[in-house]
């Protein structure tokens, strides 16, 4: 075994056998290089990365490329979702070569950390043009010794733009509704009016973006923008990319018509989409019905494969399973004929099941050509055929789970739970929440600080912005659900965190990384969204409903600061800024629902069920124990339960039944 038989991470431990000396990121990995004036290997991945896989059975497993590897390099490997901020500066580094991303990511450093040169994969051997590994080895040391001018122009000139990359200055003026609209407009142009998403393969899910042509169409009644949006979630949900028999969804698709899914499932993916699937159920329409069972299968999923023991949630399942691609997942005609008798033609008619298969010789189950059976009968009937498949399916050799839990990822799947239980009137959701934010508040907690990865009872501290941000959102979001006051103590505790150890005063950003955490070569503070939200926009959506739950003159400017600070990133690329788009939304025209003297709960609960993302609902057992400043302190004068309803600067006359409740918000979302 090497160093990495310590780690708790399970994708470092995939890599503990390894004849490479491999080295976790610390100082003292460093500090050998420095010794013995040899550069870094640096090997960035994941637990369900594929090409991580197969770099490392050709080359990490490989005698003789270890040897290469351990006499010329000080080989670091790193798991991306325990430490993002060293993925997100070397990835940076990466795109400044003109290099494409992805995972595994190899990049070469100096003994001090700079980069000076890197790539994705690459292959043992040379093929397709690319060089062997233990050649590209051998040539970048024989460089690092022989020319090191050329060395150090490169880590110049990557560290100066990694420094003007590190944050991105704002700009004078404000991005108003016109501005969303004009968007909203533009977006509209970008989703394919034939499979929904982004038009071209690869396609991903893309929730943050779903979410903002969501708001679009919501905002703006542009029917063209609500079709291309439930035509997304509709051609998702019945494509590969979505799994019929165990509910998720899996990472991305390889093709433009969601049919072949790169098989791995990720928790932050199936978080944010079981809002959007839950939102959009409980509006109503006729795929309401197929969207309210992909949020159970969700939901599902989480619980027979991703809860953890202490109730929280964890990561990520891989692609592979016995070395094989979707093996767990597609399925013979043969083997569907032996599980369902006579109820196997009905079932591949309408689950795209033939004799060669749809991928590969073998079937992913889809029901891209059949559709959604306006037929409950027959839905009743598929759906006991797909329980006798699933109990087949947990026969086979599994793919790897990985188990840690991450305190972002579970604030994102935290927050969907409570959202989509309200929305879809599941109750036990909000308890499986209220589970996993405890494990997370108490074991993953020190003082008011957060860590970032928990596994087998090690933690890994300080936490990144995005723990603080995704866990304050997702205590803001069970505080609305019930009521209780300590979710808003929370929330407010790791504001002050935010505020306190994260932001940049230069900027007004946060950076990834604490005050105090570990000095990098930079300390980064992107704004854009990658595969999860930015922190930046999730504490801005955060900080707007604070504001508006506490009332709170003294938070509604912090909301408002943030936002100012992150419109100009978002105005100049909108499409990588849309969690900071929606935040803005939220500010501008989200609905603040106040509720006083509501024992029965009834105006609550009809609050609740407006849309999550267009309204903020706060009660009160008397509307004098609001802030002075608060409208609705002497609007909610009366006894006996009322709401006042507040959009942007106007406010309601109170309102004191669930239908006026209703009527009154809808008035004002859309005002004539």
């Amino acid at each position: 075994m090497n160093r990495l038989a310590r780690a708790t991470s399970p994708y470092l431990l995939q890599h503990k056998d390894n004849p490479v000396a491999w080295w976790e990121w610390s100082p003292s990995a460093f500090d050998e290089a420095k010794r013995t004036n040899r550069p870094v290997l640096l090997s960035v991945g994941y637990a369900a990365c594929h090409w991580c896989h197969v770099m490392a059975h050709e080359s990490f497993e490989d005698e003789g490329v270890a040897t290469v590897m351990n006499e010329l390099f000080v080989n670091i490997k790193v798991d991306r979702e325990e430490r993002p901020d060293v993925d997100h500066i070397y990835m940076s580094a990466l795109h400044l070569l003109g290099e494409p991303g992805g995972w595994p990511l190899t990049m070469f450093l100096t003994p001090e950390g700079e980069p000076f040169w890197g790539g994705t994969y690459f292959p043992k051997e040379p093929k397709f043009g690319r060089p062997g590994f233990a050649s590209v080895l051998r040539e970048v040391a024989r460089i690092f010794r022989a020319e090191p001018d050329r060395i150090a122009h490169n880590r110049r000139l990557l560290l100066e733009r990694l420094a003007g990359t590190a944050h991105a200055p704002g700009l004078d003026g404000a991005v108003g509704l016109g501005d969303l609209d004009r968007i909203g407009e533009r977006l509209v142009a970008a989703f394919d009016p034939v499979h929904g998403g982004l038009q071209g393969a690869p396609k991903f899910p893309n929730p943050m973006i779903l979410e903002f042509l969501s708001r679009y169409a919501m905002r703006s009644g542009d029917s063209e923008a609500r079709k291309r949006a439930l035509l997304t979630l509709e051609r998702m949900a019945l494509g590969g990319i979505h799994d019929h028999l165990g509910g998720g969804f899996a990472r991305y698709s390889v093709d433009e018509r969601w049919l072949v899914p790169h098989f791995e499932k990720m928790l932050y993916d199936n978080a944010q989409l079981l809002e959007l699937y839950a939102l959009h159920a409980a509006r109503g329409g006729p795929s309401a019905g197929l969207f309210r069972l992909t949020a159970e299968g969700v939901v599902a999923w989480l619980d027979r494969e991703m809860t953890t023991l202490e109730g929280a949630f964890a990561s990520s399942l891989d692609a592979d399973s016995e070395g094989v691609e979707g093996k767990f997942y597609v399925w013979s005609l043969d083997e569907i004929r032996d599980v369902l008798g006579d109820d196997y033609a009905a079932f591949a008619a309408h689950y795209d099941v033939t004799a060669h298969g749809n991928w590969e010789e073998a079937n992913i189950l889809n029901r891209l050509k059949s559709g959604w059976p306006d037929d409950p009968a027959l839905e009743s009937r598929l759906a006991a055929c797909r329980e006798k498949l699933l109990a087949r399916r947990a026969a086979r050799i599994r793919p790897g789970l990985d188990d840690k839990v991450l305190a972002d990822w579970n604030g994102l799947m935290i927050a969907a739970l409570v959202r989509a239980g309200v929305a879809l009137d599941r109750p036990e959701w909000l308890d499986r929440a209220a589970r996993a934010f405890r494990f997370v508040a108490e074991a993953m907690n020190r003082g008011d600080r957060l860590g970032h990865s928990w596994r087998a009872g090690q933690l890994i501290f300080p936490g990144f912005a995005l723990d603080h941000a995704a866990m304050m959102r997702a205590a803001l979001a069970l505080h609305e659900a019930t009521g209780e006051p300590g979710y808003l103590d929370r929330a407010r505790a790791w504001r002050d965190t935010l505020l306190r150890d994260y932001r940049v005063p230069a900027t007004g950003l946060l950076a990834m990384t604490a005050a105090d955490a570990d000095p990098l070569v930079v300390r980064p503070q992107p704004s854009q969204d990658d595969a999860v939200p930015n922190a930046n926009g999730v504490f801005a959506e955060a900080l707007v409903r604070l504001a508006a739950l506490t009332g709170g003159e003294e938070d509604r400017r912090r909301a408002e600061d943030a936002l100012s600070s992150l419109s100009g990133p978002a105005a100049r690329a909108p499409l990588g800024h849309t969690t900071i788009l929606n935040a803005l939304d939220l500010h501008l025209r989200g609905l603040t629902i106040v509720v006083a003297n509501d024992a029965g709960g009834a105006l609550t609960r009809a609050g609740l069920r407006l849309p999550y993302f267009a309204r903020t609902v706060s009660r009160v057992s008397d509307a004098g124990a609001l802030a002075p400043d608060h409208p609705a302190r002497t609007a909610l004068s009366g006894s006996g339960p009322q709401a006042l309803i507040c959009a942007g600067m106007r406010c309601s006359l109170p309102v004191r039944t669930s239908d006026e409740l209703l009527r009154t918000a809808e008035e004002m979302a859309h005002p004539a």
